[in-house]
């Protein structure tokens, strides 16, 4: 695949997140693909399977997000060389908490016959735990 059909793809995908298209972005995760996320939170590890993906690390990490509320995801900036695409985006939000989710992440993105087979997403788990865990909830020593 060529790196502009692997950024394509890439900010399609984003483009169906920022959407909240959840055909669309089954659709574009393989049925084999994997993601990994950092840190020692509900959301952090790798998952294995587009399924658990886009049912288990997607909806995990939209589920501490208030509905009512706005939501967004923009890219930032995307590099592409051949499959492998670094993409940088801002997301925002409130948490079921009340408190403001306002974050800067990276991930690199491997691409394969038009779909997305791996993700390592990079952020600032710090924030995510502050913004989006009930204090009760959080795993860090206090």
């Amino acid at each position: 695949m060529e790196s502009n059909e692997s950024r394509d793809l890439v900010l399609a995908y984003f483009a169906s997140l920022a959407r909240g298209d959840h055909q669309a972005i089954w659709n574009a995760w393989a049925e084999e693909g994997t993601c990994w996320y950092g840190g020692d939170l509900p959301i952090s590890g790798a998952w294995y399977g587009r399924d658990r993906v886009v049912n288990g690390f997607l909806a995990a990490a939209l589920s501490h997000l208030d509905p009512e509320r706005e939501i967004g995801v923009q890219v930032t900036n995307v590099f592409a060389e051949r499959h492998q695409v670094l993409v940088e985006w801002d997301s925002w939000g409130t948490g079921r908490t009340g408190r403001a989710y306002d974050q800067k992440s990276a991930a690199v993105i491997i691409v394969r016959d038009g779909k997305l087979i791996g993700m390592r997403e990079y952020a600032d788990t710090q924030h995510w735990e502050g913004a989006l865990l009930a204090r009760e909830d959080s795993r860090r020593a206090g």
